[in-house]
């Protein structure tokens, strides 16, 4: 099963279990819930909903695991040449690290996939 959300203009795939970070959100605190509202995409294991643009009372449910999460350095340096003219600056973005714990989409079929490894 895995659904497929729109955030912060972004989309992202997600299943139940899977753990992702996504833009900072402030005042989210480690063990809160945050709900995401806007799904695009559903998927069962059988045939795939699609919204039009978003599901209907379709949400994804996730567990804040880390609050602040520091992104990789990012460094800007621009250079005028003849001109002695030389700028250097950079930041770190902040993330949330969420962990998905339930995607809720009503009339959804759910197919169990059978295992093959029986059949030797």
């Amino acid at each position: 099963m895995f659904a497929i959300i729109e955030e912060s203009g972004h989309q992202l795939r997600v299943e139940p279990g899977q753990v992702l970070t996504i833009d900072y959100r402030e005042g989210a605190e480690v063990g809160s819930k945050i709900t995401f509202d806007s799904v695009l995409l559903a998927n069962g294991g059988g045939a795939s909903k699609l919204g039009n643009p978003g599901l209907e009372g379709a949400t994804v449910v996730a567990e804040v695991v880390e609050a602040v999460v520091k992104g990789p350095k990012l460094e800007v340096q621009k250079f005028r040449r003849r001109k002695n003219s030389r700028r250097h600056t950079g930041h770190r973005q902040k993330y949330t690290g969420v962990k998905i714990t339930a995607i809720n989409v009503p009339n959804l079929e759910i197919v169990e996939k059978k295992s093959e490894a029986t059949s030797a």
